[in-house]
């Protein structure tokens, strides 16, 4: 089969490989009818993320049609069941995932060893990433072995076309999960750091959860515009002061809730010196990630508030105000998404039309232009905002 393949850093090749087959009774494979690019495939692109090997499938945002299923999941799944696959792996039996925690399921990163040694403890097992997550094959290819197949997937219609419904793998869940653990209130002001496919995600969450002020801060006009279109304020922090905005925004109260949609790679300006100090240590090895949208959530945020972080750290941060979180009495709340917590419910806002995640797709393309779209993605390119991909 066809997959897009990691060989080091920003060598992403679209290689022929073998095609997967069931390997536990637990097992389904899937026929891929669509997969995506996702910001956190950069992290890959880029080698920030520790244990890639060369010849890992990347991928994790993933749907298709079950061709052949193990025989631990008959009853559960089918051939011609058409499924998303969440980019967590659970098994729903252990104590994280009993209490819906499941990307910290316990028993399914198959790699769990290296997991405790980098973060502790291990979390769950993830498509198409990092070993320290159990080194899966993704789904950016023409098959994909789902392991923990009778918990690891979403029943989706037909009817409805695939654009709608991809999204449910990773995205559209993530951004609502920023948005709900953030506690959102009837005439509360949310502000939310990056306007990428998560962000414009939490943007919407955050209207249908209620919220009366919504706040979209980024720097790129088509991301700006896309949250603008939603109903969201917009804010270019490269041409005036989010802190100066938000609080004329608010009354000098600063926001209620905060959501980082931007994570390890907040954009290096020379209007925010932080962040070129954060990158000359990364060159120098002293500090993994930039987390300017960070600090500077901490500074504005309204005392009493909550910060929810979604975009993904990787490793070492420094200079985090901890004096001015404690001292405001900030909440903190984040994760990687507990994707099947969701998508009962976000499904369901699909089918009503509450939501029509589609909007986000701004490139489509086959497989076999996946290395050419990661270039694209990285660069934000024509527009590029979401990349869709097609075997």
């Amino acid at each position: 089969m066809r997959a897009l393949v990691w060989h080091g850093k920003e060598d992403i090749r679209c290689d022929t490989v073998s095609d997967p087959e069931i390997e536990h009774p637990r097992d389904a494979i899937i026929k891929v009818t669509s997969c995506a690019i996702c910001g956190s495939d950069l992290h890959l692109f880029h080698n920030l993320v520790p244990a890639m090997l060369p010849g890992d499938i990347m991928g994790h945002e993933t749907m298709g049609e079950v061709v052949e299923v193990g025989s631990a999941v008959a009853g559960k799944l089918k051939k011609g069941d058409r499924v998303v696959i969440p980019f967590t792996i659970q098994c729903g039996e252990c104590d994280q995932c009993r209490r819906g925690n499941f990307s910290v399921c316990q028993r399914t990163n198959r790699k769990g060893e290296l997991g405790d040694k980098a973060f502790g403890h291990r979390t769950a097992g993830l498509f198409g990433y990092t070993h320290l997550t159990g080194g899966y094959p993704g789904g950016q290819a023409e098959y994909l072995r789902v392991p923990f197949a009778d918990t690891t997937h979403v029943k989706v219609p037909g009817g409805i076309d695939d654009e709608k419904l991809l999204f449910l793998s990773d995205i559209l869940p993530t951004g609502w999960q920023a948005a709900v653990q953030t506690d959102v209130q009837p005439g509360d002001t949310v502000a939310i750091w990056g306007c990428g496919p998560v962000g414009q995600m939490a943007i919407r969450s955050a209207i249908l959860l209620g919220a009366e002020q919504v706040i979209a801060i980024d720097c790129l006009p088509e991301r700006l515009s896309m949250a603008a279109a939603a109903g969201a304020v917009t804010v270019n922090f490269e041409e005036e002061s989010v802190v100066e905005r938000l609080n004329a925004l608010t009354g000098g109260e600063g926001p209620h809730r905060c959501i980082d949609a931007v994570g390890t790679e907040s954009h290096v300006s020379l209007s925010q010196p932080d962040t070129m100090l954060d990158r000359a240590k990364q060159m120098l090895m002293q500090e993994n990630d930039r987390p300017h949208v960070l600090r500077e959530m901490i500074y504005v945020c309204r005392p009493a508030g909550v910060i929810s972080i979604i975009g993904v750290y990787l490793g070492l941060v420094d200079k985090i105000p901890m004096g001015q979180a404690m001292n405001k009495g900030l909440t903190f709340r984040m994760a990687q998404a507990h994707v099947p917590r969701w998508t009962g419910d976000l499904l369901r806002r699909i089918e009503d039309g509450q939501i029509d995640p589609s909007f986000v797709i701004t490139h489509k393309a086959d497989l076999s232009r996946g290395p050419e779209m990661y270039a694209k993605f990285r660069d934000k390119a024509d527009g590029c905002i979401k990349v869709m991909l097609q075997p």
